[in-house]
């Protein structure tokens, strides 16, 4: 007989990465975003990723009563001092989208060579069975790369059309679903958290 799935909170309004970490989290999660609940997104006022992604899981669980999974991800440029960092989403301004951030990651990087655009993709993913839950589950990865010269590609979203990936010297939004998920830090963060996640309650 199979086990029913295990129910959480996706403290996002966005489907496309529901969809995404319900497909790395297995057929043992259900996901709902916290938008198709009703849930307001929580300001953002973590310095870190960690205390962002704390920030959104604690609040999506306690205005649901649902354990919650969050996430908070970024781009890391070095020659850039790790910005836009926790600022990724809102590189260009609290209402930017992703065309404006990428245009102006562009434009910051207009004057550096190839070999400094180092970069990578961070993204540190918590699970909380409750509001209060003393001790969350988290996974913190990487996936390393540089900044193209130009966009290439229609898949993904985010800094996605920008990002080379040095296994396949394709830019993110090039790859496949598939072949994103088995590189890339969000893809990396949700099967460590699944791992730490078989067997508990």
């Amino acid at each position: 007989m199979a086990q029913p799935r295990r129910r959480a909170v996706l403290a996002t309004a966005n489907e496309g990465k529901r969809r995404e970490l319900e497909q790395l989290l297995g057929d043992e999660w259900e996901l709902i975003t916290q938008g198709t609940l009703g849930v307001e997104s929580v300001e953002e006022t973590g310095v870190t990723f960690l205390e962002n992604a704390l920030l959104k899981a604690r609040y999506a669980a306690a205005a649901t009563g649902l354990p919650a999974i969050a996430d908070d991800s970024g781009l890391e440029v070095d020659c850039l001092g790790g910005a836009p960092g926790v600022w990724s989403a809102r590189y260009a301004g609290e209402q930017a989208d992703d065309a404006a951030n990428n245009e102006k990651l562009l434009a910051a990087l207009q004057d550096k060579p190839a070999e400094q655009r180092g970069a990578r993709f961070r993204c540190v993913m918590v699970f909380v069975r409750s509001a209060d839950d003393p001790e969350p589950v988290v996974a913190d990865c990487s996936w390393e790369g540089r900044i193209g010269a130009a966009p290439r590609g229609t898949g993904g979203f985010g800094y996605d059309p920008l990002f080379i990936d040095p296994a396949s010297g394709r830019h993110s939004a090039q790859l496949t679903p598939a072949e994103k998920n088995a590189r890339s830090h969000r893809g990396q963060a949700a099967l460590e958290l699944r791992d730490q996640l078989q067997g508990r309650g």
